[in-house]
């Protein structure tokens, strides 16, 4: 039997996916981890494996640190202190951590470079030093938009630069209190090969800095691209390197900006902030409720208002629907905008099969939120159903009535988590009155009539609009 064709791949190339990092012994058209066609691409030879079969056995390292038990470690390492932006340190569970690193990640234009400009510039007003790193614009470039949001500060220092050398550099000289690296994917090191951005560049350089971080007890605050689908570009273990991930979502058309958690090591990873973006810079929301509620006078049909739970927060959010007639020969078209489509068409479904006089056939349907807010909750079933139908009965909610509960296909209306603090929020704002599902231990907020009803029939008729015929089955 010939070694030949062995020895030729015991001495050859690795391969890996550019995209998600897989290894692979040879090319191939397809990755078989993220299933990318053309993604895989020649790397680095393979490592010798340690305490291979006729290598010498790996030697026997002094460990840097006696182990203790777990009562006597100090906590005072993992103290957090806050950034100077409120929105920011609720989802950071307070703010950030000596020696974490934080990864921001969103699309382009969204804001990330803005928000994380004040971060410093708060940090720096505050008496810390901060070295800002950006290897995407000038050195001017950053200072024009300091100057246009005001964050201009004597201890915030500004680098231009992309290789990975020179930031460890830079932090040598400058011993700041924070780095911020704008942005990951554009930093490289000469001593690892491919371009910056690539996987094996994206991996190496992430592991040195959150070295870095651990070595000196740095906050470190990286800035991340996004692919067209959304999802962080670069390995899936550089999710798993990083102590916190953040997205950073936002509609370029809208103000609205929402900071949400991916995952936290020092905290809740589900909490979300709420920003304004404006010429002027970027600003926290405290009380965002305000910007997702149009009006609640009750006067225009299609307007249903409800209360979302966004991570820990509950936010009131408006639900519009708009019902037209077609022509006899013109397709009926369902337009969804910031709300999960399938839900959508379910909803039309149930209200057409268990309701009476609801047809939606040759009618066009419009549904959307007010404010860029994005709903997939099923808590937001119910406002859908009663925007849609009041719609298209041509007949608006009464005045100030927030809603709540998820549709089932036999119409039946069930309760949703966290339905106590929905309603707080509700009669914190005002709100005179509410329509639940019916539920044990539901308690009413002081000014809040709550009305508690079974099935959309029942909600149809507490709302003004008509039900039809009851729930079968």
């Amino acid at each position: 039997m010939s070694t030949k064709g062995t020895a030729k791949a015991r001495g050859g190339r690795a391969f890996e996916c550019t995209a998600c990092g897989q290894p692979a012994a040879k090319w191939v058209g397809r990755c078989p981890g993220c299933g990318g066609w053309g993604t895989v691409e020649e790397g680095l030879p393979p490592a010798a494996a340690v305490g291979a079969p006729g290598g010498a056995p790996p030697a026997t390292a002094r460990p840097a640190s006696p182990v203790r038990p777990i009562g006597e470690v100090g906590l005072e390492t993992v103290v957090s202190r806050p950034t100077g932006v409120g929105e920011l340190d609720r989802v950071l569970g307070g703010g950030l951590v000596p020696g974490a690193v934080v990864l921001l990640a969103g699309e382009p234009g969204v804001g990330k470079s803005t928000l994380l400009l004040e971060v410093a510039a708060q940090r720096a007003r505050g008496g810390g030093t901060v070295l800002y790193v950006t290897g995407e614009e000038s050195a001017g470039q950053v200072r024009l938009r300091a100057e246009r949001t005001g964050a201009v500060a004597p201890h915030l220092f500004l680098s231009a630069t992309a290789d990975l050398e020179e930031v460890a550099a830079h932090v040598e000289a400058v011993d700041p209190g924070l780095l911020v690296v704008d942005s990951l994917q554009t930093v490289g090191s000469p001593d690892v090969e491919g371009t910056p951005g690539g996987v094996s560049q994206v991996r190496a350089v992430t592991s040195a800095l959150v070295a870095l971080a651990k070595q000196r007890d740095l906050p470190v605050v990286l800035i991340g691209h996004v692919t067209k689908e959304g999802a962080i570009a670069g390995p899936r273990t550089l999710e798993h390197l990083v102590d916190v991930v953040l997205s950073f979502e936002g509609d370029r058309h809208s103000t609205l900006r929402m900071v949400r958690g991916l995952k936290n090591r020092f905290g809740p990873s589900d909490e979300v902030g709420c920003f304004e973006m404006f010429d002027g810079g970027i600003h926290e929301v405290t009380d965002p409720s305000g910007l997702f509620v149009g009006t609640m006078t009750g006067t225009v049909p299609g307007q249903a208002v409800t209360v979302v739970m966004e991570g820990k927060r509950p936010l009131m959010a408006e639900v519009q629907g708009l019902v037209s007639r077609v022509g006899s020969d013109a397709p009926a078209r369902r337009t969804v905008s910031d709300l999960d489509a399938n839900r959508v068409l379910k909803i039309l479904a149930v209200l057409q099969q268990r309701c009476d006089g609801f047809s939606f056939g040759q009618h066009d349907v419009f549904a959307a939120t007010v404010g860029g807010m994005k709903l997939r909750e099923p808590a937001a079933d119910l406002a859908i159903a009663l925007a849609v139908a009041s719609s298209l009965r041509d007949t608006p909610l009464p005045y100030g009535v927030v809603v709540l509960g998820e549709v089932g296909l036999t119409g039946e209306l069930r309760r949703v988590p966290a339905t106590d603090r929905r309603l707080a929020e509700a009669a914190r704002l005002g709100v005179p009155r509410a329509i639940v599902p019916f539920g044990p231990g539901t308690t009413a907020p002081k000014g809040l009539d709550l009305v508690e009803v079974d099935d959309l029939r029942g909600a149809l008729e507490a709302a003004g609009i008509g039900g039809g015929k009851r729930v079968r089955g």
